[in-house]
């Protein structure tokens, strides 16, 4: 069994609690809420996928 790799656990659960916050967001009908949370989810994903590929290409991953 492979090593869990803390970040992307930290990233993956970030991401998913923004997709919450967006959820949420839509019950309170707060349009604030709801694009802080797709801009954090957008942010947070896109920074995942970088760090993904830049351990892919250094072989690390």
């Amino acid at each position: 069994m492979k090593s869990v790799k803390w970040k992307f656990l930290l990233l993956a659960v970030l991401a998913a609690a923004m997709m919450a916050l967006v959820g949420i967001s839509v019950s309170y009908r707060s349009v604030f809420g709801i694009i802080l949370g797709i801009l954090g989810l957008c942010a947070v994903m896109g920074f995942g996928f970088a760090q993904k590929k830049r351990l892919r290409e250094s072989g690390q991953l």
